[in-house]
């Protein structure tokens, strides 16, 4: 059966470096990488970084960059070049703060002698809902907001997006079959979908278009994680080829 054409990053949503370390080594080999967000890198900083890519896997570096172009420049030179494949910024930044960033990612990236990440913005977090975005005074509906910072990203040269799989079929529609389309906030069928608000399956994900999933308490919470990442690859496969 063929290979999924989308990638599983799994999210290791922790300040301990033995933890995320273990969960790296048990996943080694059947997931394409794994996501170090803001709690990790805060309390590990770039030797945390260092520390999970010496056990072999991809790294996606969920930073969520959001501050004015020249301060957005600075930490994204800096974030690429430790070599991560894939660094976060949030959209709403503004055309001005995006271009900066994905000139600095490749300009840090090449002083370092590394491949240039894709820097994917952010536009609609899996958190909110549409009356959330009432109260950060943002328009809805959802997919439309989503909209306004898919096209703000790629007209500002960044390699793609972040998006809800709720938004993904509409967002591949109109960007295109080159964007990546970053997906978060996944759920399994035989998880809860605890805080997120806007979840869907990984396998609606790969049918609605998304490139790289990213599913995290289903996986680390699981009494086997290796095992709920098999489980999850293998409806990422059967769907891709039922596609």
């Amino acid at each position: 059966m063929a290979a999924p054409a989308a990638r599983l990053f799994c999210a290791l949503d922790t300040v301990d470096l033995a933890l995320a370390r273990h969960l790296a080594r048990q996943l080694g080999g059947l997931v394409d990488g794994v996501k170090l967000g803001l709690e990790f890198f805060t309390a590990n900083g770039p030797a945390g970084v260092r520390a999970i890519q010496e056990q072999g896997l991809p790294i996606f570096l969920d930073l969520k960059f959001h501050d004015i172009p020249n301060t957005v420049a600075g930490g994204m030179s800096a974030a690429a070049a430790l070599g991560v494949a894939i660094i976060t910024v949030h959209a709403s930044g503004g055309g001005a703060m995006l271009a900066a960033a994905i000139a600095a990612a490749r300009q840090g990236a090449a002083a370092s002698g590394v491949v240039p990440p894709k820097v994917v913005g952010i536009t609609v977090l899996t958190s909110l809902g549409e009356d959330d975005l009432v109260t950060v005074g943002q328009h809805g509906p959802l997919p439309d907001q989503a909209q306004r910072l898919a096209d703000l990203s790629l007209a500002s040269g960044l390699d793609g997006i972040v998006c809800s799989a709720r938004e993904a079929a509409l967002l591949r529609k109109r960007l295109g079959p080159t964007a990546l389309l970053v997906v978060p906030g996944l759920r399994p069928v035989w998880s809860e979908a605890q805080d997120q608000k806007r979840v869907v399956t990984p396998g609606d994900a790969v049918r609605l278009g998304a490139d790289v999933l990213v599913v995290g308490r289903p996986i680390t919470t699981a009494r086997d994680p290796a095992d709920a990442a098999r489980r999850i690859v293998a409806e990422m496969r059967d769907e891709a080829v039922s596609a």
